[in-house]
């Protein structure tokens, strides 16, 4: 983390990354499947799968929504590499959050339904849009009063704000 381009905070910054860091190793350690951990040249890489997870905790938690935008604070760092890399790592990433769902005691706790939509597009090109033809559709969002074109997230969220579950759908199935 020596080449951070910021200079006024990069000291905290460095910091606490460096903790994050220090938490993904031994998350990956535990949770990485041996087809991960030992494919093919994962010697040649100049970052560990382990910091590149740390990476995308670090780029959520400072709320950098593009990564894109989020390489652009380090130097030598590909963003097309580092979001091919960090989609490599979703089913690792699927995994750990399962393994902490079934430590979470829920049992007399109240959970949470609810969803919220995923608009694609302004509501003018709901009829001619071609992006994800056949994977989204057309709903309505009741509490606007207005269709729209895109996806739905129904989410299971505990009473103390942590994520159970969601599931991402058509913007057209009912709740």
């Amino acid at each position: 983390m020596n080449y951070l381009k910021l200079k006024r905070f990069s000291h905290h910054l460095q910091v606490s990354f460096n903790r994050l860091n220090v938490i993904c190793r031994s998350l990956y350690k535990l949770y990485a499947p041996d087809g991960l951990k030992h494919r093919k040249n994962v010697d040649q890489t100049k970052l560990p799968n382990s910091s590149i997870l740390a990476m995308l905790i670090w780029q959520t938690e400072i709320g950098i929504e593009s990564q894109r935008r989020f390489c652009k604070f380090f130097v030598g760092l590909s963003h097309s590499r580092f979001n091919r890399r960090a989609r490599m790592l979703l089913p690792l990433i699927r995994c750990i959050r399962q393994a902490w769902n079934q430590e979470v005691k829920t049992a007399g706790e109240f959970l949470i339904i609810d969803s919220f939509p995923v608009p694609v597009c302004q509501p003018v090109r709901n009829y001619r849009v071609k992006i994800f033809r056949g994977v989204a559709d057309i709903g309505y969002k009741a509490t606007k009063k207005v269709y729209y074109y895109g996806f739905k997230v129904h989410a299971i969220v505990s009473d103390d704000g942590y994520l159970l579950d969601y599931a991402v759908t058509k913007a057209s199935v009912h709740d």
